[in-house]
């Protein structure tokens, strides 16, 4: 396997950790990249952007949600 592939391999898999942690694992795929392309579109620096990103910093310190929706404790039912 090329250096190329490996790191490859390597983003997808820490991006998907992500999804999993955010409690999305179960989410439709055309439901994620929606979100994700709504996501690329909030310009950086903005109020928005730093919004969200603290909503994130702070996910990071806390336990993995476990399915969970972000913040709230519940289970996310996807369908």
């Amino acid at each position: 396997m090329t250096a190329d592939r490996k790191n490859e391999a390597r983003e997808k898999f820490r991006l998907g950790g992500i999804v999993v942690r955010a409690g999305l694992s179960k989410a439709d795929r055309a439901f994620l990249l929606g979100g994700f392309i709504e996501l690329a579109r909030v310009t950086p620096g903005s109020a928005e952007h730093r919004r969200l990103r603290n909503i994130g910093e702070e996910a990071f310190k806390a336990p993995a949600l476990d399915g969970g929706s972000p913040g709230t404790g519940e289970t996310a039912e996807w369908h």
